[in-house]
């Protein structure tokens, strides 16, 4: 079992429906099924893997190296017209030299130190990376699912509407086949029966298309009929209230950006020491064995009374220490310890930008949030008032009291006040995900 454990409890919240209905697809199913199949998720995955693979102390070079080297060499010399030699004719020399060489860094000014630790703040990295993408992934997940959700409250209620503009064609040409309608009436019905008709397939196009959003980012998209997916989950959502200050403090301290600069901070420092490591001198030592496997054979001239072929054999052994110290360098190492420092004040100035910007942010979504929530409870009053006069307007059009253009101009307020109370619903879910990612508190415990 993989645990990927990130600071991410909007989805443990928003998913309290999750198995409202058998077989029905909750925010939270949604959330874990992307989790499982996403490509970003699985690519992440896969970093964070190297970067586990490469925070060892043999990457950081502490331990020896040893290297195994084989040489063979051929070798023709004539030395038929030099009289000067002892080997007088054309001889053939052949060796073979085999040779182990071990190397062993003793002492390196602190660099193999300052690279365990690099090392280890690259693994944290590549973690906190991972986080950002699992965060962003389930805030998308989330508003794509509720975004579906608000298509598929708009079609039904759509559909209910065009139910009873049919209703209201068929009851009048029933009436006028008895002439008691006259046919500008009718005709305006037969138009607002259309125009509802119209609405609703737009309507479920808008609603199918949002669907396929939602598979696309499950990743499971063709193995998915967006026919046959079924929401649980609706927008009537108990959201908890979010008190400022705490926000302001969960935000400073859960946030993942602001955790991942932190991070960047801390390895600017580390590269600062090891920029300051190639300041001190090294000391190496390195151990070679070299065994020597060597043939003459005379292939013409010389003295055909000596031996035509010799062999040699020998085996060195060597044990060297190199101590090593930089003199002068025209100050290069100099100026790298200062450019590291130059760039960790650049990063803790990105820090403090990145405070101010989320404070900022911070303080806008708790506004946005207080607003949508007041928006909605207005919308939720007039929503009432629009249905009650909308429910009175079809008595009286039944009992002949309105004509139908008035009806029309009532159904019309009652339509646009619903698909309001809709937008309202959702914008409110949408500001309330992004402040429980800016705050930290989008938590989630995965296992795959």
């Amino acid at each position: 079992m993989k645990n990927i454990k990130i600071a991410l409890g909007c989805v443990i919240l928003i998913g309290t429906q999750s198995f409202a209905q058998e077989g029905g697809l909750s925010a939270q199913q949604a959330v874990f099924n992307a989790l499982k199949n996403n490509y970003d998720i699985q690519v992440a995955t896969q970093q964070e893997a190297i970067a586990e693979k490469n925070n060892s102390w043999s990457e950081a070079g502490l331990f020896p190296t040893v290297t195994l080297q084989v040489g063979q060499n051929n070798l023709i010399q004539d030395n038929t017209n030099n009289p000067f030699t002892f080997t007088p004719g054309v001889i053939l020399n052949q060796g073979f030299s085999p040779s182990l060489v071990a190397n062993v860094n003793i002492f390196s000014g602190f660099q193999v130190k300052m690279s365990k630790q690099r090392l280890e703040q690259l693994q944290e990295q590549t973690k906190g990376n991972s986080a950002v993408v699992i965060e962003n992934l389930i805030r998308d997940v989330l508003k794509t699912y509720y975004t579906a959700v608000l298509q598929k409250e708009r079609a039904e209620f759509q559909r209910s509407v065009l139910e009873y503009s049919r209703r209201r064609l068929r009851y009048n040409e029933i009436k006028n086949s008895y002439s008691s309608t006259n046919s500008l009436e009718l005709l305006q019905l037969k138009n607002q029966y259309l125009t509802d008709s119209t609405n609703l397939l737009l309507q479920e196009l808008s609603y199918k298309n949002s669907l396929r959003n939602l598979a696309l980012l499950m990743n499971n998209e063709k193995e998915t009929n967006v026919e046959e997916m079924v929401l649980s989950d609706d927008l009537q959502v108990l959201l908890s209230e979010i008190n400022l200050e705490d926000a302001r403090r969960n935000m400073m301290t859960d946030n993942q950006n602001l955790k991942n600069q932190f991070l960047n901070y801390e390895l600017q420092q580390t590269a600062i020491e090891f920029q300051r490591s190639f300041l001190y001198p090294t000391l190496a030592l390195q151990l070679n064995a070299s065994p020597s496997f060597g043939r003459f054979e005379q292939l013409s001239g010389g003295n055909p009374n000596g031996p035509s072929s010799i062999s040699t054999q020998n085996l060195a052994y060597s044990g060297n220490f190199t101590l090593r110290y930089n003199v002068y360098n025209n100050w290069k190492s100099k100026r790298a310890v200062e450019v590291a420092k130059i760039q960790a004040d650049i990063q803790s100035l990105n820090i403090e930008k990145l405070k101010e910007t989320l404070e900022t942010n911070l303080v806008n979504m708790y506004d946005l949030f207080q607003v949508r929530n007041n928006l909605l409870r207005v919308s939720e009053e007039n929503l009432q008032y629009a249905q009650k006069a909308y429910e009175l307007a079809q008595k009286r059009y039944e009992l002949g009291s309105i004509n139908s253009v008035e009806l029309q101009v009532i159904q019309n307020n009652y339509q646009n006040t619903q698909v309001q109370h809709f937008e309202n619903l959702y914008n409110r879910l949408d500001v309330y995900i992004d402040l429980y990612q800016l705050t930290g508190k989008l938590q989630l415990e995965y296992k795959q």
